[in-house]
């Protein structure tokens, strides 16, 4: 038994920020991962010397607090990248952010005319309501826009029709974004959304060195962070979490605190709670839905393939979603320049067909649909690497939302638990986000008073955030 102010599960962006913000403080927390390295969906895998992101993670922001922890914590290793994204629809290239000339040229003028048609008539005659994804894009842009660049790459990333997907998606991560700013921004080449911006910052090594250097300033500062620990149990008596019982390797370790903070996903910890929960509570956090993800790395021997940092894949002929070119985040990432790596990714659930396959079966078919896109014409591909993320999207239903309120108003009545991060509040945030709500969970610790599950996720993306100075100390507001 090992006693401690405070423990944290989780070590991914959300979880360290909030470790680095108390031991900032005095305090020593010990952060548990059942991973075994830091940085849980934010982590940076290595394959041969190659690196890669799990999905590819930008930094970018206009919360200052955020910002700064980045930058004070890595420093000079912190490179600016420009920003390239382009679109593949039958068969062709599109330039994203959207660019009028490219458009018209390659839709042609007749499909360019029918798109411009139907976005006039959505603006003359909306949709009533706006309860989910189809609705809410198709009053910004018009039916036939919605059809060409959104429906099918969305449906293919979650796996369920646009129509059952609710419109806060949509409106959390396409807000800002509409005809007019992608238009201003195609002519004038200045727009301010988070959507369109033009560069961003990067570790050069992927953003796995920014928690590894986030883990490494913990331990300096007398604070913990275990790898390999999976937690096994919660007991709580009297609303407080009393203890911690994990698995490390194949020793069961437990650990008492004051204050605990958790990342782990919420059907995890509702389950893991010791005595059990109401029935209703359980039932609620076994209904939460969650998307996974998996990515075949592919290296290439060709030194340069295409310009993109990414690019979308809308052609329904593919599996493939995304494909990601690491050597374009940083050139560091790839060791031989020669050489490039490809990383195509696959969005699927844990036990469906493609989760199933195989890794020599996946390499085969990243091979044949890079092949299909014409994306590395005449280039060898000399190896591969497939890696598996469960859980990497928590998924907004028709349902999420009444389940995930039963789940929230149980967890409040703990005293002296918060939960953070993107599946600790099962919420499709990003870095920044997660990070404000384990920097904000350990100013609450440190006496101030924040309601994480009053951070609004739609206005962090698109940094609406402001700093305000109070007679009691800086506090970070929302809007």
């Amino acid at each position: 038994m090992k006693n401690h102010s405070v423990l944290v599960i989780g070590a991914g962006p959300a979880g360290l920020t909030a470790a680095y913000e108390l031991v900032k403080n005095g305090i020593q927390p010990i952060v548990l991962e059942q991973a075994d390295k830091v940085g849980g969906i934010s982590r940076t895998e290595t394959y041969k010397g190659y690196y890669f992101d799990i999905g590819g993670h930008r930094f970018f922001t206009k919360v200052a607090e955020v910002q700064q922890l980045w930058n004070e914590v890595l420093g000079d290793e912190f490179i600016k990248t420009p920003r390239l994204s382009r679109i593949y629809y039958q068969g062709k290239f599109f330039q994203y952010p959207l660019s009028v000339f490219d458009t018209l040229e390659k839709l042609g003028i007749y499909e360019s005319l029918l798109i411009l048609l139907s976005y006039l008539k959505v603006k003359q005659q909306p949709l009533p309501v706006e309860e989910n994804l189809e609705q809410w894009v198709t009053n910004r842009f018009g039916v036939r826009l919605y059809q060409t660049f959104f429906k099918t790459y969305t449906e293919k990333v979650w796996g369920i029709p646009c129509n059952q997907i609710q419109a806060e998606w949509a409106a959390q991560r396409i807000k800002g974004l509409s005809v007019k700013k992608a238009v201003i921004n195609a002519f004038f080449g200045s727009n301010d959304t988070k959507t369109l911006i033009k560069e961003f910052d990067y570790p050069l090594l992927g953003p796995g060195m920014m928690w590894q250097r986030f883990a490494e300033k913990v331990e300096a500062g007398n604070g913990k962070v275990c790898l390999n620990t999976r937690i096994l149990g919660l007991e709580h008596n009297s609303r407080r979490i009393t203890k911690v019982i994990a698995q490390r390797d194949s020793n069961l370790v437990q650990f008492e605190a004051e204050n605990f903070i958790s990342s782990m996903p919420l059907t995890t910890l509702v389950n893991r709670l010791d005595p059990p929960p109401p029935i209703e509570v359980l039932q609620a956090a076994n209904q939460l839905k969650y998307r996974d993800f998996l990515i075949v790395s592919l290296i290439i021997d060709a030194p340069d393939l295409f310009p993109d940092n990414w690019i979308y894949i809308h052609s329904p002929e593919v599996k493939v979603g995304r494909i990601q070119n690491f050597k374009n985040w940083s050139p560091k990432m790839v060791p031989d320049s020669s050489k490039t790596c490809l990383g195509m990714e696959y969005f699927c659930n844990a036990g469906d067909s493609v989760w199933e396959m195989s890794e020599a079966e996946l390499i085969d078919l990243a091979k044949t649909e890079l092949d299909t896109l014409g994306l590395a014409k005449g280039a060898v591909i000399e190896d591969g690497v497939v890696i598996r993320q469960p859980k990497a999207y928590p998924v907004y239903d028709h349902e999420y939302r009444q389940h995930l309120k039963v789940i929230q108003d149980y967890l409040q009545t703990f005293e002296n638990l918060q939960t953070t991060g993107r599946n600790g509040m099962h919420r499709y945030n990003n870095q920044d986000h997660s990070m404000l709500t384990g920097l904000l969970a350990a100013k609450n610790i440190l006496g101030e008073k924040h309601d994480l599950w009053e951070v609004n996720t739609e206005r962090s993306y698109y940094e609406e955030f402001t700093t305000k100075h109070k007679e009691n100390g800086d506090r970070l507001l929302v809007k």
